[in-house]
């Protein structure tokens, strides 16, 4: 009775993530390692389940995880098994966004495919299913979501690209000062602003047309889930980035062009650089998504592989 309530207090303990009850219990007694809940879990399976990477980092540090990651539940379930279910035990939600809980979920799928026994990959269930089947199952809601959201957002982002590489291809050829009738050169061509004006011109005409062709290569992908993992992620980032880079060297062009025009009025350079600065507030809005994205793709992962071997 007293190591009923004992296995029941730890697998309580790993559903909500107390990192330091569990391991001190592992460490002042190794044999925990190896009880099972009612439906036959190890403590690996179940922090697998509940996608708790500190306590799933012990795996690690065992030397006798191989016999551990051998073990199956009573539906004949393997840890892989476990990697590929999405219930509502499986806490993602405070993930931002379908398409990094969607990648957050093959992370996991991946790492704990990589510690297992090659064999693992092909043992089927009690239902007759793979673990690959299972997170194809158990997943087609989420990854649809996430390519629904994919779609819609490099739309709209194609919209943008497009309408920026149109101003901006129309500004390199009606550039402020005109030019000489006789050689057709700018008359500005020797201004230190008109030299800025050409550059970022330049520079937002190139990386809008880039942000275009990655949303595009992401709108035309197949939506696999791997392509999750790093392929649709990359383009994003690159896409986004781009993007946000285009509308920030559109307004300085704006603001250099204005200045061209209006150098013999001194004091209407700060105003315009004010309300240039207006737009890229709003463009730093959605930078905290990019910058969550980087470092999910690009990280240093949720998993500690160098735990120092102890038991």
């Amino acid at each position: 009775m007293c190591s009923d309530i004992i296995a029941d207090t730890i697998f309580s303990a790993i559903s909500r993530g107390n990192f330091v009850f569990v391991s001190e219990m592992l460490e002042a007694n190794t044999e925990l390692y190896f009880i099972r809940n009612s439906s036959g879990m190890t403590i690996f399976h179940y922090a697998v389940l509940h996608r708790q990477h500190q306590i799933f980092n012990l795996i690690y540090g065992l030397k006798q995880k191989n016999d551990l990651l051998r073990y199956r539940d009573n539906d004949g379930n393997t840890i892989l098994h476990t990697a590929g279910k999405l219930t509502e035990v499986t806490p993602i939600d405070h993930i931002t966004g379908s398409v990094l809980q969607m990648q957050r979920e093959i992370q996991w799928f991946k790492e704990v495919e990589r510690i297992c026994p090659p064999m693992s990959k092909e043992l089927l269930n009690r239902d007759g299913l793979s673990a690959r089947d299972l997170f194809t199952k158990t997943h087609r809601n989420l990854r649809e979501k996430g390519e629904k959201w994919m779609k819609a957002t490099t739309t709209s982002g194609s919209v943008v690209g497009t309408l920026i590489i149109t101003i901006m291809f129309a500004a390199a050829f009606t550039i402020p000062g005109g030019n000489h009738q006789e050689t057709g050169l700018p008359i500005l061509a020797h201004d230190k602003l008109f030299k800025i004006f050409i550059i970022v011109d330049s520079v937002s005409f190139f990386s809008s047309s880039t942000a275009v062709l990655m949303f595009l290569g992401i709108f035309t992908s197949r939506y696999a889930d791997e392509d999750f993992l790093i392929s649709l992620p990359r383009k994003m980032i690159i896409g986004f980035f781009t993007l946000f880079l285009s509308i920030i060297t559109m307004m300085i062009a704006f603001s250099t062009a204005l200045l061209l025009t209006l150098r013999g009025e001194s004091w209407i350079f700060v105003p315009i650089i004010s309300l240039a600065c207006v737009p890229i507030l709003f463009v730093s809005m959605p930078f905290r998504l990019l910058v969550d994205m980087f470092v999910s793709t690009y990280g240093s992962g949720i998993f500690d592989r160098n735990m120092k071997l102890w038991f």
